[in-house]
């Protein structure tokens, strides 16, 4: 089974277990610490991941990172350790994120500009974005790309909707070669 499948695997559990429990937005703050303690603290994964280091130093080192923590983040993570697949540990964060999303009628869209965008700007993309896919709210992050000359390139997870004049000038060239 590949890592991302027992990632969702790992988060579809732990969003039940939120939804018993009706902590889900708890959780996904949790997670969302905890994915950017991973992402940002470059010594933690191989710590964890190294086969010298004694077992229980790695639990000692999670519980003691994420104290406060509550008892679900802290069994999952503890479980990925004792299973050996810390290295997941930010895509179940992820998942986890998008099942609670979803559950609130809610996507996540980045939103590629030549420059950042205005809040009016955010606001009439989210309005627009909101009615075309069929959601009650739409989180925008955008992210500042100089490569697409000007225009907007949006992506809803799968999902790439391109307005960016290279991206037209991309589809021009493409028709043309096809023409030959």
């Amino acid at each position: 089974m590949s890592k991302a499948n027992v990632a969702k695997r790992y988060a579809e559990a732990l969003f039940q277990i939120g939804v018993e429990k009706q902590t889900i937005d708890f959780l996904d703050t949790e997670l969302a610490t905890v994915r950017e303690v991973f992402e940002t603290n470059k010594k933690l994964l191989p710590f964890l991941q190294h086969p010298k280091v004694d077992h229980a130093k790695k639990q000692a080192l999670l519980k003691e990172a994420f104290t406060g923590f509550s008892e679900d983040v802290l069994h999952t993570l503890s479980l990925l350790v004792d299973r050996h697949n810390v290295s997941i540990i930010p895509e179940v964060a992820l998942q986890f994120t998008k099942l609670a999303n979803e559950s609130k009628g809610m996507k996540e869209a980045i939103v590629y500009s030549v420059r950042p965008l205005q809040e009016e700007e955010k606001q009439e993309l989210e309005t627009t974005f909101k009615k075309k896919l069929n959601v009650k709210a739409l989180k925008i992050t955008n992210q500042v790309d100089e490569s697409i000359i000007g225009g907007v390139k949006i992506k809803v997870g799968n999902t790439i909707y391109d307005g960016t004049i290279k991206g037209k000038l991309d589809r021009l060239e493409r028709k043309i070669a096809n023409a030959n």
